[in-house]
């Protein structure tokens, strides 16, 4: 506003608005929430009475349903006046459906929508609403990605204090193998799951076009991986000298020792890559007739997790249902063993979290499936559904690495891996809690 004073007398000048504030709208808001709420308690009444009149009704119509059938099986046996009975009937449950229907009115409603969008129009011009709407979309969005980032970045690496997994990740496609071939499709990719002082970033990579396995390389770090730098190459096959070679896509390393199903004999083997000395060990009743359903030769499958090193096989008295043993890495012998209730050779792969084995198979040429799990330390088993995606149709192996909490997967000679999440015990709790509460 401006005002001046001139000759004794004061003028004033006021600019106003274009637009003044909507009181008359807002009453007419007010009143129809009034009267929106009067008719929703209302409503709620009928629908207890109507709740009421429903179930004697549907006694009706199931007796109606009855009576029809036998009337239709025997048509002979009901006169006319039966039958204008059961029309009567009929009628009835058509005459409370109807009544049903008219009861419930949306139109005040549909008036409160219309007024209170007509009001953000008119008067939020500088859409202020819409603002704060976007905002709040936007803090959703930043506050799940923010979860999700410390689920991949800041995992609790070594605890097992988890309900076991609750979802995996989207596969994550590094590059093809160091031997540039799609011809490999055999092979392993991945981390030392106990890495020596030093070797933290450590990355080694295995591959053939059969289930051979005759080299082992090793990377100093990812990035040396992925320009294919390599500053060791393991030859387990020497002509005239030796002969290490093992069979299948099931190894592992671990504290820069080679695990792996030595060929002949058919045991189980490890190659220390830092003294390069053999040793093997026969497992007794482990039989190379089962293999997993990707890939022959999988025998003996090794894997590691924050409680050790494991090897799963079947044998001919299981009947070709998974074995699972645990191996004691001193004495490089299998010291205790579970029989689970799954048949090897349906299984995709396996792998092991925390003293639990996981085992997957396929769903169809896009999804793999985590169906089965075995606790070791309840001796209990049990069938979930975690599906994730393959990258492509099949692949030889899936291992699980304690060190960064991913699976490695080898698929079709590419490296692929998957960050894994797990249920966490502080929403167990809440599950726990609401069920308790419920």
């Amino acid at each position: 506003g401006r005002g001046s004073a001139s000759g004794g007398e004061c003028s004033c000048e006021a600019f106003l608005p274009n637009s003044t504030f909507p009181i008359g709208e807002l009453i007419l808001l007010e009143s129809t929430a009034v009267e929106i709420n009067y008719k929703l308690e209302m409503e709620i009444s009928k629908v207890e009475i109507y709740e009421v009149k429903l179930k004697v009704y549907v006694a009706k119509i199931m007796n109606l349903t009855v009576l029809i059938e036998l009337m239709e099986d025997d048509p002979d046996s009901y006169s006319e006046l039966h039958i204008e009975e059961v029309k009567i009937k009929i009628k009835q449950v058509e005459a409370l459906i109807v009544e049903l229907r008219a009861s419930i009115q949306t139109t005040s409603a549909v008036v409160m929508i219309a007024v209170l969008t007509q009001l953000e129009i008119t008067y939020d011009k500088n859409q202020v609403l819409v603002t704060r709407r976007e905002y709040i979309i936007l803090q959703q969005k930043l506050e799940e990605c923010e979860r999700r980032h410390n689920e991949i970045f800041n995992p609790d690496i070594g605890i097992c204090n988890h309900g076991g997994i609750r979802r995996i990740s989207k596969p994550i496609v590094s590059q093809l193998n160091a031997d540039l071939s799609a011809g490999y499709i055999y092979g392993g990719w991945g981390k030392d799951s106990k890495p020596l002082p030093g070797s933290e970033n450590m990355y080694w990579y295995s591959g053939s076009t059969d289930t051979l396995v005759s080299k082992v390389t090793q990377y100093s770090d990812y990035y040396k991986l992925i320009m294919r730098q390599a500053f060791k190459t393991h030859q387990l096959y020497v002509q005239n000298k030796y002969d290490w070679r093992g069979t299948g896509n099931n190894y592992i390393v671990r504290e820069n020792t080679l695990y792996y199903q030595f060929r002949s004999p058919f045991a189980m083997g490890k190659l220390n890559m830092t003294s390069v000395k053999v040793e093997y060990k026969v497992i007794p009743m482990a039989s190379t007739q089962f293999s997993y359903h990707y890939s022959g030769n999988q025998n003996l499958d090794f894997a590691a997790d924050e409680s050790g090193l494991w090897v799963t096989y079947a044998t001919v008295e299981s009947k070709g249902k998974l074995v699972l043993g645990k191996i004691n890495e001193v004495s490089f012998e299998v010291e205790e063993v579970w029989q689970t209730s799954i048949y090897k050779p349906s299984v995709g792969n396996t792998f092991m979290i925390c003293g639990v084995l996981y085992a997957t198979r396929s769903v169809d040429t896009k999804t793999e499936e985590i169906f089965y799990t075995f606790d070791t330390r309840t001796e209990q088993e049990s069938y979930v559904s975690i599906p994730f995606e393959k990258f492509q149709n099949s692949y030889v192996y899936l291992d699980y690495n304690p060190t960064d909490q991913k699976l490695y997967m080898f698929n079709n000679g590419y490296y692929i891996s998957y960050h894994v999440c797990t249920l966490q015990q502080s929403f167990l709790k809440q599950k726990t809690q609401s069920h308790g509460n419920s």
